[in-house]
């Protein structure tokens, strides 16, 4: 027997590959003599840059830029010298990380680290660049990104350089003179417009602190910068599935970068070869913190589940915690979850490791002594 392990990380608890050694160990005890592969993946989120370089053979960079209140910060991202490829992850400049204060205030965070990031990688000499787009605490649309390339902002004959709260006066940008940077793809683990009531600000912009009247002020500022960008650059992103993602950076690097905007697992899953992993497994296991309606939305699990379902493959998902609200029942032929009773949530990161372990045990019992069929929720 085949076991191919292929889940992504479990935010805040364990990294992909963390993930994926203890449920190797819960399948071990069960099925002793099976052939067990790991495959850590991502979708365009925190681990991106981890699954690729892991797969790759790419080392680590150090850069110093901007976290996302201007404050300095180091941060890394991977380089594949061979193919002169950068991997990096938004939410190393502009994620949690970077917030010094611990104070989440969208309004005036930024990605201005991000283009620091990309500079850093151009002058290295990166042919092409990968940047995943999960995590953020900004919601600018590219907007701080763009400045650090050379791009200039104007509210009439004001220069605007603080926050994206600002862009609602936005009647000019001017494109650098100068400006080579490598092909760059938009990693995205999210399918969301950049406006609306499914955009970047409405749908995450509170998760990210931002309070009622915060959220108007930012929709307004988002939707002026998508127009004026469609007048002087000649571009029009605000509709496409992923502008959206990291608080409009899918958007932002469409716009002022000429990015490939791809979903991120795709991404991933190509580099690492899945499809090609999944039709020689004869079980597939995946996983990540919590299963809910973003999870068919283009996150790790699902995109797994479907190119098992492709092959005919019987699958299950090991996760943290499920939201009921959404059927997962085309996508899995079990679901184990760990923060079950009485385990609660916060003891379940606590022990994640070890439930896993557990969870695990179950999953290899369930594909030992039963024919996998309808979805079952444990």
């Amino acid at each position: 027997m085949r076991i191919l392990i292929a889940p992504d990380k479990f935010k805040g608890s364990l990294s992909a590959r963390e993930v994926a050694e203890n449920i190797k160990a819960g399948f071990r005890r069960v099925l002793p003599e099976a052939t067990i592969d790991m495959v850590p993946i991502a979708d365009g989120g925190e681990g991106t840059a981890e699954a690729i370089a892991h797969a790759l053979g790419g080392s680590w960079l150090k850069c110093q830029a901007r976290g996302p209140l201007g404050c300095k910060i180091e941060l890394r991202y991977a380089y594949i010298e061979s193919k002169k490829l950068a991997v990096m992850e938004m939410s190393e400049a502009a994620g949690l990380r970077g917030l010094t204060s611990g104070v989440r205030d969208p309004s005036r965070t930024n990605t201005f680290g991000v283009g620091e990031m990309l500079l850093d990688a151009t002058g290295l000499g990166a042919r092409q660049v990968i940047v995943g787009l999960g995590g953020s605490v900004t919601n600018d649309g590219g907007f701080g990104m763009a400045r650090a390339l050379g791009f200039r902002f104007f509210a009439n004959q004001i220069e605007l350089t603080n926050g994206p709260a600002e862009l609602i006066g936005l009647t000019k940008i001017s494109r650098p003179e100068d400006s080579h940077l490598p092909r760059i793809c938009a990693a995205a683990d999210v399918r969301n417009p950049l406006l609306g009531e499914r955009g970047a600000t409405r749908v995450f912009g509170p998760q990210k602190g931002a309070i009622p009247e915060q959220i108007a002020i930012l929709e307004q500022a988002l939707t002026k910068l998508a127009d004026v960008v469609a007048r002087d650059l000649g571009c029009e992103f605000r509709s496409t599935p992923g502008a959206g993602a990291a608080g409009g950076l899918g958007f932002g690097l469409m716009s002022f970068c000429d990015a490939e905007l791809r979903s991120g697992f795709d991404v991933v899953a190509e580099i690492v070869q899945l499809e090609r992993k999944v039709s020689q497994a004869d079980i597939v296991v995946t996983g990540e913190g919590r299963l809910d309606g973003q999870t068919v939305e283009g996150k790790t699990p699902a995109g797994v589940a479907q190119i098992a379902r492709k092959h005919g493959k019987p699958i299950c998902a090991i996760v943290g915690e499920v939201d009921r609200k959404t059927d997962y029942s085309q996508l899995f032929d079990a679901i184990y979850e760990l923060a079950r009773p009485p385990v609660s949530e916060a003891e379940a990161i606590k022990l994640a490791a070890e439930l896993l372990r557990e969870r695990a045990q179950e999953a290899a019992l369930f594909f030992r002594d039963s024919k996998p069929g309808t979805a079952e929720t444990n």
